[in-house]
């Protein structure tokens, strides 16, 4: 069979969007994300992302989010304001706009021209919401994390999916690439983190510019990571380095996004969306 697609990314994090509105949740779809995400030999995508109905009164829509490798995510900052884009040039031209995920509704205002900001919810640092085990209880502001044949100063946040955030010492050395691809999995799999963990590498330029890189689970490097972005912002909070209720700017490989951190522990996230192109895909 063949499906249209629309293909759309927040600073670089890129997805394929399925509308699903009327359809509802494909059942293959977490085939399909394995098939049409490889960037050589298919659409190429960090996975795919359906936009269905609403699952709570008063809400536009429900993102559901596919992974490369076919896990389901729970949260995606870059895909939440991606599907407000589409939402809003596809008719429901509203704001704010209202979206269900797995990690509770989250609230889209329009900021212009492709720009939203997103209200992410309140972050936590406790062990039990990331999940994390043999780390105590938390805050887990400073936690010793074993992997890739060191032991590593982190901090755990859970922005509705869990983060692990390293500080790096320096600019010029933060981890990409091949050399991102061989640190990454230990953290992904490490036994601490018995569901996986995102894990982010992150430089201090001072208390409101942060340079970030990550190592998301199930897909591996991505140009920019939303909640990773939000989990940097408010690890740096906690440690006392950036402060609260001032926009922080967080650069990543694919662009810039703004994070407030505020004095409720909910943080906001504002940011670009494109469209790249739109298209059919063969899928069995």
């Amino acid at each position: 069979m063949r499906i249209s697609f629309t293909k759309m990314h927040g600073c670089g994090n890129d997805y394929i969007y399925l509308d699903c509105r009327q359809t509802g949740l494909p059942e293959q779809v977490a085939d399909w994300s394995v098939k049409l995400s490889p960037r050589h030999t298919a659409v190429g995508a960090d996975g795919i992302i359906c936009i269905c109905p609403p699952q709570t009164s008063g809400a536009d829509a429900t993102m559901r989010i596919f992974n490369a490798d076919g896990s389901e995510g729970r949260m995606c900052g870059n895909g939440v304001r991606c599907v407000a884009e589409y939402l809003y040039t596809h008719g429901m031209a509203k704001d704010p706009l209202e979206i269900d995920t797995l990690s509770g509704r989250k609230t889209l205002h329009r900021l212009g021209e492709g720009r939203w900001q997103a209200e992410m919810g309140q972050f936590s640092a406790m062990a039990a919401d990331l999940p994390a085990v043999g780390v105590g209880e938390g805050p887990l502001v400073h936690m010793t994390v074993e992997a890739a044949g060191r032991r590593w100063d982190a901090a755990g946040v859970s922005m509705g999916n869990p983060h692990c955030v390293i500080q790096w010492p320096d600019e010029e050395t933060l981890p990409t690439g091949m050399e991102l691809a061989a640190m990454g999995p230990a953290f992904e799999k490490n036994k601490l983190f018995p569901e996986g963990i995102n894990t982010e590498f992150v430089y201090v330029r001072d208390a409101t510019h942060l340079k970030m890189r990550v190592w998301e689970r199930g897909s591996g490097e991505t140009m920019a990571c939303g909640t990773g972005a939000c989990a940097s912002a408010v690890a740096m909070v906690l440690r006392g380095i950036s402060p609260r209720d001032v926009p922080i700017e967080i650069e990543l490989l694919g662009g810039k996004l703004e994070i407030t951190v505020c004095s409720d522990d909910h943080v906001l996230m504002s940011g670009p969306t494109a469209t790249a192109f739109t298209g059919e895909a063969e899928v069995d």
